[in-house]
């Protein structure tokens, strides 16, 4: 049983995307083709050239848009404006989660390489808005994409969480590194484990795994 591995956590660390709904609502779907169609009309691209460089800058960068930032110099707030004005309709509530999330001892925010008002959205869709102490984006790190250090670094310090008395539940394992190296209990929430020496626990179902935690 996981418990006695949390029993020193204060702070609950949440990414958004697929940790928080799952792949199969397929929101994000709707997120990767609009900025396929950003990158065509901005860099004048066809869809092919535009798709293989969001997965380039995604791999490379961490997201598109920091890739898009670094390398053709595109300012962020129009991007982001852009490429989050999709259907939340197609995520559904979920009561359950939300009680397991409630039963969490301390203090729980939501961290997203997406932006803050876009987690909003996402909560409010999920039935899960009220729960979160804070909820941190993109824009709170300056730009700087998980898994950068720096990005890490500034919302954490910004929040005053300790690493040491915090947990992190994310699905982009390379967004574990960090966080495990700065002392966390990492969790990766995804359909297949990945067995990593930075991943101290893998779940495929967030609401069960945290009901666990709190029995």
């Amino acid at each position: 049983m996981p418990a006695k591995h949390f029993s020193h956590v204060q702070t609950w660390v949440f990414d958004l995307d697929h940790t928080l709904y799952p792949p199969e609502m397929q929101l994000f779907d709707q997120i990767e083709v609009r900025m396929a169609n950003w990158v065509m009309k901005e860099l004048g691209v066809d869809r092919p050239e535009a798709d293989r460089l969001r997965a380039k800058y995604w791999r490379e960068h961490g997201t598109t848009l920091a890739g898009l930032m670094r390398v053709h110099g595109v300012e962020p707030d129009g991007y982001l404006l852009d490429v989050h004005d999709i259907d939340f309709t197609v995520l559904t509530p979920d009561p359950m989660l939300r009680r397991a999330i409630t039963a969490l001892p301390g203090r729980k925010i939501i961290y997203t390489n997406g932006t803050a008002p876009y987690a909003e959205n996402v909560l409010k869709a999920r039935g899960l808005s009220g729960l979160f102490d804070a909820t941190y984006g993109v824009e709170h790190a300056d730009f700087h994409p998980k898994p950068d250090r720096a990005a890490f670094e500034k919302v954490f310090a910004t929040d005053g969480l300790d690493p040491t008395t915090s947990a992190m539940f994310e699905d982009d394992p390379r967004n574990l590194a960090i966080p495990h190296a700065m002392g966390l209990r990492t969790v990766h929430v995804a359909p297949a484990a990945l067995p990593q020496d930075h991943i101290h626990h893998h779940t495929d179902d967030l609401r069960g795994f945290l009901t666990q935690l709190t029995g």
